[in-house]
């Protein structure tokens, strides 16, 4: 069986800082983020803790070759991405 994918885009309280992610299960992985789970990682270091852009794919592979897409690319590409689904910056996902 194939598993989906999400890739999504965490940022900062002031939204300065970005860090684009893949995952198979995109609700638990940003539980982890926003939980600091992983005290010593990026998203903790900079508190990324805000959910501000995932598409979702039918297989992970394809979630992974849009990340890496996503990751080549420059800050303003990104900023466009994520200011195309969510013009707000608002958290997308609050618990």
């Amino acid at each position: 069986m194939k598993t989906g994918g999400s890739v999504y885009i965490m940022t900062n309280f002031s939204n300065t800082v970005l860090y684009t992610g893949v995952t198979s299960n995109l609700l638990w992985r940003v539980m982890q983020h926003k939980n600091e789970v992983y005290p010593n990682s990026f998203t903790s270091k900079y508190n990324c803790n805000k959910l501000v852009y995932y598409p979702n794919f039918p297989t992970i592979q394809e979630a992974i070759s849009e990340e890496k897409r996503i990751k080549a690319g420059s800050r303003n590409q990104k900023i466009h991405l994520i200011t195309v689904m969510n013009p707000e910056w608002e958290d997308l996902l609050i618990f």
